[in-house]
C-alpha cells in the first residue's frame, strides 16, 4: 500500500512509440527541475517500448493491460474489450494506491483507461497532443479531461470541449538544451573534419529506409569526408546485418549501425544532416536544435499528418522531402550530395529549422497545472 505523504504526486501515461513517450520524459524531466522532491509514477503496457525505455531512466513504472478497439467486430474485437475492461480495473487499483493529484497523458492507446479512471476518480487529468490530426485516444478522451495542450492550432478543431485547449508546442527533453559536438564525435569515434549524418526511421526504425542505406553503404568506404550513423530498428538489426554481409558490402570505421539510439542527444550533436521521418516529436527535436534534414514520411499516417508535417519544412527551406513509395538509394544519395557538400545551404536549412521551434513547450505545458498543486 502507497501512502500519500505531502509531496506532490504525478501519473504520467503514454506508449507504444517514442512519439508519445519522449514528451512524457520531457514533462518528467521539467517537473523534477521544479521539484527535486516530487513523486512521479509512469503508467504504460505491458510488453512495450516504454516498459523497457522508462525503467532504464530511474523513473518508477507500473504496466497495465491494452490493446487497440479493431473496426470490425470479430472474434478480436470481443478480446480487446475484454482486455480494455481489464485494463480499466488495473488502472483504478494503482491510481487509487498511488494517490495522484495530477494524471497527464501523451497519446497511445494505454492512456485512455488511465485517463479515463482517473477522471472518474475525481483526479485533475490533461493530455498533450502532439500532431496536427489527433490521435482516436486523446479525441474520445477530450470530452472527460480537465485541460489539453497541443502543437499544432489546427487540431483544436478535432476536439469536444476545445475551449479547454492550450498550444504550447512539443515538449522537448532538456537533454538537447546544450549539445557538445566534441563530446559526440569521442563518443561515435568520428573524425572531427568529417560531415556527419544521422538517419533512423522513427522509433521503431523502418525498412524502407534500411533497404535505401544499405544501397549506398559503399559511397561511405575509404571516404573520410562523410560518416554515418544509422539506426536500424531493434526488430530489423539482425536482417541489416546479414544483407551486408550476403552483399559483401564493406563498411568502415566511419559508420556506424545501431539497432536502437539511446543517446539521441549525442548522435544530434553530432550531425550535419539527419535523416528521418517526420513525426512531431523529431521534427520538434530538428527545430530546437537546428538542423538539415531530409524527410521521409511515413506513408498510411493517420490523415496523412506525417507528409503535411514534412512538406511544411520543404516550404521553407529547411529539409528535402522524399515520398516513401518514391524512396530508393539512387534518389537519397542524390539528396545527400546536393546538401551535405554545400555548406552554404547546409547552414541556410538549419536556420530554417530554427523558425518552426518553440523551445519553452515544455516550460509552457506544465505551467498549465504546476501552480494548481505545488506544496501539496
Amino acid at each position: 500500500m502507497i501512502l500519500k505523504g505531502d509531496n506532490m504526486r504525478v501519473v504520467i501515461s503514454g506508449g507504444g512509440t517514442g512519439g508519445h513517450i519522449y514528451p512524457a520524459v520531457a514533462i518528467i524531466e521539467e517537473l523534477k527541475r521544479r521539484d527535486e522532491n516530487i513523486e512521479i509514477l509512469y503508467i504504460g503496457s505491458k510488453n512495450s517500448m516504454e516498459s523497457e525505455l522508462i525503467p532504464s531512466l530511474n523513473i518508477n513504472f507500473k504496466s497495465i493491460e491494452v490493446m487497440g478497439l479493431p473496426r470490425k467486430i470479430n472474434k478480436k474485437f470481443f478480446k480487446s474489450v475484454f482486455i480494455l475492461f481489464k485494463g480499466l480495473s488495473q488502472a483504478k487499483k494503482i491510481l487509487k494506491e498511488f494517490k495522484p493529484d495530477v494524471v497527464i497523458g501523451t497519446g497511445g492507446f494505454v492512456t485512455g483507461p488511465v485517463l479515463y479512471k482517473a477522471h472518474k476518480l475525481g483526479i485533475y487529468t490533461i493530455f498533450h497532443e502532439q500532431n496536427s490530426y489527433p490521435g482516436i485516444t486523446n479525441r474520445i478522451l477530450s470530452r472527460y479531461v480537465d485541460s489539453m495542450a497541443v502543437t499544432f492550432r489546427e487540431s483544436i478543431k478535432f476536439f469536444k470541449n476545445n475551449e479547454k485547449c492550450v498550444v504550447t508546442g512539443n515538449p522537448i527533453r532538456n537533454r538537447f538544451q546544450n549539445l557538445d559536438r566534441k563530446e559526440s564525435l569521442k563518443f561515435f569515434e568520428l573524425d572531427e573534419d568529417s560531415k556527419n549524418i544521422f538517419s533512423f526511421g522513427g522509433s521503431n526504425g523502418s525498412e524502407e529506409l534500411n533497404k535505401a542505406i544499405l544501397g549506398i553503404l559503399d559511397k561511405f568506404y575509404d571516404n573520410n569526408k562523410i560518416s554515418l550513423i544509422h539506426v536500424t530498428g531493434k526488430s530489423n538489426y539482425d536482417k541489416f546485418l546479414e544483407e551486408i554481409k550476403n552483399k559483401d558490402i564493406k563498411v568502415g570505421r566511419n559508420v556506424k549501425i545501431l539497432p536502437y539510439m539511446i543517446e539521441m542527444d549525442k548522435a544530434y550533436g553530432v550531425s550535419d544532416l539527419v535523416i528521418t521521418s517526420s513525426g512531431a516529436i523529431t521534427l520538434a527535436e530538428i527545430s530546437k536544435i537546428g538542423l538539415a534534414s531530409i524527410l521521409i514520411p511515413k506513408a498510411y499516417t493517420t490523415e496523412n499528418h506525417q507528409e503535411f508535417n514534412a512538406r511544411a519544412y520543404k516550404d521553407i527551406g529547411a529539409a528535402e522531402l522524399i515520398l516513401e513509395k518514391e524512396l530508393n538509394s539512387d534518389l537519397l544519395w542524390e539528396n545527400i550530395e546536393k546538401i551535405i557538400f554545400d555548406n552554404n545551404r547546409l547552414e541556410q536549412m538549419k536556420e530554417n529549422a530554427k523558425k518552426f521551434a518553440m523551445p519553452n513547450a515544455v516550460n509552457d505545458f506544465v505551467s498549465i497545472f504546476y501552480d494548481k498543486f505545488k506544496g501539496r
